[in-house]
C-alpha cells in the first residue's frame, strides 16, 4: 500500500531540560517531504511517556482508528512510549490492527513497511512475554517477604454471625435484607447462612 497521508508524533517530557519537540518535527519534517509524504497533522505531547493518558498521543490514536492517515511517523520509541516494551507493543499492534503503518525515525529497524516488521514485532513480544514473566517473579517475591515478615495478605476477613443470619432467615428476611442490617455483601452473608 502507498503511503500517501502521514502524521507525526512527536514529545519531549516536562523533566527534559532544554530539550524542545521543533528538534525532532523539523528533521520529521524534512523526512516526509522527501519521501513525497504528505503531513496530515502533528501530534505534540509535552509530556512524559510512562504513560499512555497523554492527551495527543490519545488524539493520534483516535485518528488513526478513523483511517485518517496512512502511517504515523515518530522520532524514535522512546518518543512514542516508555510504558515498557509490553505496552508499547500493543500500541504498536493497535495501529497495526487499524490499518495505520508506524514508523521510528532514528531507529530504520522499526518499521512496520519494511522487510523485517514481523521479526521486529517477534523480538518485542519476546522481550514483552519476559517483561510480564518478570513482573510475575517480583510479585510472588515481595508477597513471599511480606508472609515472612507476618503480614497478612489478602482481603481482610469479615466476621459474621452466623446464628443472626440464621434467625433473620428465619424471620423471613432475603439475603439482601440481611446483608444491609448486618453491613456485610449479599455473598458473605449467604456463606454464614451456608456456614451454620
Amino acid at each position: 500500500m502507498p503511503i500517501e497521508r502521514v502524521v507525526l508524533y512527536a514529545r519531549v517530557s516536562t523533566l527534559d531540560k532544554g530539550q524542545d519537540v521543533e528538534n525532532q518535527l523539523v528533521q520529521l519534517r524534512k523526512f516526509c517531504q522527501r519521501q513525497g509524504w504528505n503531513v496530515m497533522a502533528e501530534y505534540i505531547d509535552l509530556a512524559s511517556a510512562k504513560t499512555a493518558n497523554r492527551s495527543q498521543f490519545q488524539a493520534m490514536l483516535a485518528a488513526a482508528s478513523r483511517r485518517e492517515f496512512d502511517l504515523v511517523l515518530f522520532w524514535s520509541l522512546d518518543r512514542f512510549s516508555r510504558e515498557g516494551v509490553l505496552e508499547t507493543l500493543q500500541h504498536l499492534q493497535q495501529l497495526s490492527s487499524y490499518g495505520v503503518e508506524w514508523r521510528s525515525f532514528t531507529e530504520q529497524y522499526l518499521d512496520s513497511c519494511g522487510m523485517f516488521k514481523d521479526a521486529v514485532l517477534s523480538i518485542l513480544a519476546t522481550i514483552a512475554k519476559q517483561e510480564r514473566s518478570r513482573i510475575s517473579e517480583r510479585t510472588v517475591a515481595g508477597l513471599e517477604r511480606a508472609k515472612a515478615k507476618g503480614k497478612l495478605l489478602g482481603r481482610r476477613r469479615v466476621r459474621v454471625d452466623s446464628a443472626r443470619v440464621t434467625e433473620l432467615r428465619a424471620a423471613g428476611k432475603s439475603f439482601t435484607e440481611i446483608a444491609e442490617a448486618l453491613r456485610v455483601s449479599r455473598s458473605v452473608a449467604y456463606r454464614a447462612a451456608v456456614a451454620s
